[in-house]
């Protein structure tokens, strides 16, 4: 009898469903927190404080930072990523100065199709064409909302355009990252630069801060960073194709807290295009597991 070693994890779908379930409503509280702090501060002000008083979220991780020294590390990729994310912050904020929640929500989905334009065209993978449908597709989604012609299109609806690829770019620094930086590493430095490369700006349309804005983006870094760690859970424990799908629902919860809590019009073009977009993700996400599936074998199993 043969014993099949298989060190990792088995999956538990239910339970990445849930941790899954937990980021979504962390991050609407997130998107709730910024509609609230509004246009009371300009948004690089907003995204600048929001990143400086997460840092306190860093604490426990700055001594084992510390320890790691400053040794020679990929500063130009950290760098780049914090200027990726720093714009992907500062345009997203905007974004939720200036059209509903839902729509930004909905925007946000095209966040993983630009990281398959983005590794195709800088990492050397390939652009099969189930890649290219599915594209396509995720881009037909965004037509549905933004229906050019049979609307106003707002400079909020370009910004997000802007922001899935400012996002896919950080997404795709911290993927080269994490060949050879400490995971651990790789998040603290993103705050920090983040914060660094946002002050200037902040600074440059500088307003007083009443207190209630400082309490309000505080608790968006407070939801931001349990948003992150319950996601980070809700990968361990399941494959992306079964946690994928239920990102879906934040659409639906971000559409009912604008109806109900900010008077925002529900619009079932904005459902339609998001539930078109997030389609066109989940099967990127499940051609990725099957490729991945035939390249790397389940076990390893001597041939009888």
């Amino acid at each position: 009898m043969v014993a099949i070693s298989d060190t990792a994890p088995a999956p538990r779908p239910l339970e990445g469903m849930l941790w899954m379930f937990a980021t979504g409503v962390n991050f609407l509280m997130v998107t709730a927190l910024v509609k609230i702090v509004g246009s009371s501060l300009p948004a690089a002000q907003a995204a600048f404080l929001r990143y400086l008083l997460g840092l306190v979220f860093l604490l426990p991780f700055l001594v084992p930072l510390m320890r790691l020294g400053m040794r020679e590390r990929p500063w130009k990729l950290y760098i780049l990523r914090g200027l990726f994310h720093g714009l992907g912050v500062l345009t997203w904020f905007y974004a939720m100065t200036r059209i509903p929640i839902a729509e930004v929500t909905a925007m946000n989905y095209l966040n993983p199709v630009y990281v398959t334009l983005g590794a195709a065209l800088f990492m050397g993978e390939k652009l099969a064409w189930r890649r290219v449908t599915a594209i396509a597709v995720a881009f037909l989604g965004v037509l549905v909302i933004l229906r050019p012609g049979f609307r106003e299109i707002s400079d909020g609806h370009v910004v997000m355009l802007f922001t899935a690829v400012f996002f896919a770019g950080s997404y795709l620094a911290a993927k080269r990252l994490s060949a050879g930086e400490d995971a651990g590493v790789i998040v603290a430095m993103l705050s920090i630069t983040v914060t660094i490369l946002l002050a200037p700006v902040a600074v440059a349309v500088w307003v007083p801060p009443a207190p209630v804005d400082l309490v309000w983006l505080f608790l968006v870094a407070l939801f931001a960073t349990a948003g992150h760690y319950t996601m980070t859970r809700a990968f361990r424990a399941a494959p992306l194709t079964v946690t994928q799908p239920v990102t879906f629902l934040q659409l639906v919860w971000a559409t009912l807290l604008g109806w109900l809590a900010f008077d925002e019009v529900v619009d079932g073009w904005v459902l339609l295009g998001g539930g078109v977009i997030l389609a066109a993700v989940v099967f990127l996400t499940w051609r990725e597991a099957v490729l991945n599936r035939r390249v790397t074998p389940a076990a390893d199993v001597p041939k009888l």
